[in-house]
């Protein structure tokens, strides 16, 4: 058999997430944590196997090691969905696995042999008799994924991701997110695999940073700004690119452009600084104007990845009242270095009960300082 003749097509889009601000209350739901990694389907056909990334892209030739587990494991057709991951001194690092896109074969492989990847596994898209799974409910495929989890005897290299149906033990995972859950995730257990659609809700822990602006990008092709650069003190006085924000309202541009340029030609970021322009910036404009660090801002974010905002974050407010060498990277932690209650990876749903932290309310952007 050829992976062409699987009963789920190569080209078929993951089924998603649509963003929710809470977890919901009513009875039908499964939830499963939200792991920071890459999205992955990985498709076996005796000896062929192909990992497809969710925009559809082929992974396989960046994660040989994957490849060669799935090809070794004792079950010779399936397809399953999933989130490739990899560990760097006990943390899942999503940096480690955005050095895996590089255009060498020899450096692919180097990394894959100092860090290999593991593959979380949460749905079962065909049964172990090759009839797809696409129509039938979670609950269905959720037992088929456990059958054949039981039959790949592959620990090392593929994980079973836990679930529950307890929404206090999903609070305590959402309360923990950091640098290895990127959240929570629920799913409606009569629901079907809906492929490319929002049929999943996602539950992201959001938090505010009080920040630096350190420099800033004009918006494509025009000559207002369009992204502030943030940035964050450590204990020894450096200050770190940590992320952006571009949610700057259309209406404060014009005043902000001006306010900025008139701080220009300061020293920017004198620790980690903004990167030039990569294999990833897809051709937009990378370049970026330091300013003296004398504006604060507080943002909205909700994920922490090496120090850095993972996302945009979303701009709250002005914080003219703020002293800009208050604003350290202190206000990062937590996420993934104060210890926490993580869901253990296996193959049995867990039954504890921990009740997460309120959220803070929004409150809405002010006019930029004078």
């Amino acid at each position: 058999m050829h992976l062409a003749d699987l009963p789920v097509p190569l080209d078929l889009a993951p089924m998603e997430a649509k963003l929710v601000e809470e977890i919901p209350q009513e009875a039908g739901w499964r939830f499963e944590p939200k792991w920071d990694g890459f999205r992955c389907l990985a498709f076996r056909a005796d000896d062929d196997v192909e990992l497809r990334s969710k925009s559809g892209k082929s992974l396989t030739r960046y994660f040989p090691d994957m490849a060669t587990a799935l090809l070794k494991a004792p079950v010779k057709r399936f397809v399953v969905d999933g989130e490739l991951t990899i560990a760097v001194d006990g943390e899942l690092s999503f940096g480690a696995l955005q050095m895996r896109l590089h255009p060498a074969e020899s450096r692919v492989r180097k990394l894959a042999a100092e860090h290999p990847a593991c593959l979380v596994l949460f749905d079962c898209l065909m049964d172990l008799d090759g009839r797809s799974l696409l129509g039938a409910p979670l609950a269905e495929r959720r037992a088929e994924l456990e059958r054949l989890y039981a039959r790949f005897r592959l620990p090392a290299a593929l994980r079973l991701s836990p679930g529950t149906q307890d929404r206090r033990e999903a609070a305590a995972w959402l309360s923990q997110t950091g640098a290895t859950l990127d959240g929570v995730v629920a799913k409606r257990l009569d629901g079907a695999y809906a492929p490319g659609e929002r049929a999943m809700l996602k539950i992201k822990r959001l938090r505010t940073a009080d920040c630096v602006v350190g420099g800033f990008r004009h918006a494509q092709g025009e000559r207002q700004v369009g992204a502030l650069l943030l940035g964050l003190y450590d204990d020894v006085g450096r200050l770190h690119h940590v992320g952006f924000t571009s949610n700057i309202p259309q209406a404060e541009r014009t005043a902000l452009t001006r306010r900025l340029e008139a701080l220009a030609g300061g020293a920017g970021f004198t620790g980690a600084a903004p990167g030039g322009p990569s294999r990833w910036s897809q051709g937009r404009d990378t370049a970026w104007t330091p300013v003296r660090p004398e504006l604060v801002v507080e943002v909205r974010f909700d994920h922490v990845t090496d120090s850095r905002f993972r996302h945009g974050t979303r701009l709250v407010r002005w914080r003219p009242d703020k002293d800009p060498r208050q604003c350290t990277l202190e206000q990062l932690g937590g996420d993934g270095e104060a210890g926490g209650r993580i869901p253990a990876l296996g193959g049995r749903d867990s039954a504890s009960s921990s009740q997460g932290p309120r959220r803070r309310r929004g409150r809405s952007t002010a006019a930029p300082p004078a």
